[in-house]
């Protein structure tokens, strides 16, 4: 927690020191930047593969979900002794 606070403290710092053409000068280079049309076409691409990789991993944990509630061991209990059997409760923190 200091650290952050000592890292925002010299941020402030030395913001103050460049001044506000330093900023507006740093806002001209980002807007540039983003304006490129390579790197528009790179951030959409990315953010095309990050929600294909969400997709994919909300599956993959929907799958391993449902593979763990098979081998759950009261699913078990039940099916061989054939009575009605309740998980143990999980603690709450």
């Amino acid at each position: 927690m200091k650290g952050i606070l000592v890292g925002a403290a010299i941020g402030y710092v030395l913001g103050a020191k460049a001044g506000r053409a330093r900023y507006d000068q740093i806002v001209r280079l980002w807007n540039r930047f983003t304006a490129n049309p390579t790197v528009r076409k790179t951030a959409a691409q990315a953010k095309d593969k990050a929600f294909e990789a969400a997709v994919h991993a909300k599956d993959l944990a929907a799958d391993a979900a449902e593979k763990a509630a098979e081998k759950a061991p009261w699913r078990h209990q039940e099916e061989t002794n054939g009575k009605a059997f309740t998980p143990p409760a999980t603690p709450r923190a």
